[in-house]
């Protein structure tokens, strides 16, 4: 298999956690790319995702797929690890956790491409996500201790993700301060091997929260 990746996408995160957590992550072979909404679109990227995003896993007999909810439910049909609860109540749980994550994900990470407009953000869009996070934040915080009680699988997944890249590239937002379960929650995750493994780096050197510093407060 071949996965488009890359070191500071959150979304790549996500598959590399379950790729540790099925025992799959030695079969697939890394190919690297940088990917921004606002620049080119790489050309190995494009031929496999039409959206032009991360991540993009090409299979062993030449599927493409795309997004990382689907990579991961296929690696975990694949590898039978459970990720994806099939107990309806259990399975809901874990899939609303993942889409409440990935969606305050996406918010941050079109945050912070708003940030770099030439001509400066748009107030509206900003004050419109900062809502949005804090009340996604709230939300989390509030079912951190069902979250914890629950077997791991793809809700957690998708929260270490969400929490990490709002530590990489919100540096000084302090949400733990403000959000003490799920701060407990998530320093239980971090220590997992799957977690731990895939951490967040950035690997051009600089401040990569630099630009979003002041930005968001809770």
């Amino acid at each position: 298999m071949k996965l488009h990746w890359s070191p500071r996408s959150p979304f790549v995160r996500k598959v590399m956690i379950v790729l540790n957590e099925t025992g799959l992550a030695q079969e697939v072979e890394l190919s690297r790319n940088a990917v921004a909404v606002q620049l080119p679109t790489p050309a190995a990227v494009l031929a496999d995702n039409p959206l032009g995003k991360l991540p993009a896993l090409v299979t062993d007999d030449g599927t493409r797929l795309i997004d990382s909810r689907v990579i991961c439910e296929y690696l975990d049909l694949r590898a039978g690890t459970g990720l994806f609860p099939a107990e309806p109540r259990l399975r809901v749980a874990h899939l609303t956790w993942q889409a409440l994550a990935d969606g305050m994900t996406d918010i941050l990470l079109v945050w912070r491409t708003e940030l770099l407009r030439e001509t400066g953000p748009w107030p509206a869009l900003i004050d419109g996500w900062r809502m949005k996070v804090r009340a996604t934040m709230a939300r989390l915080d509030a079912e951190a201790d069902a979250i914890a009680r629950a077997p791991f699988g793809i809700g957690h997944v998708a929260l270490a993700a969400a929490l990490g890249q709002m530590d990489f590239r919100w540096t000084d937002c302090a949400w733990r301060a403000h959000f003490p379960r799920l701060a407990e929650l998530e320093a239980d995750l971090s220590r997992r091997p799957s977690v731990a493994a895939t951490a967040v780096r950035d690997d051009e050197g600089g401040d990569p929260g630099a630009l979003t510093k002041g930005q968001l407060t809770f």
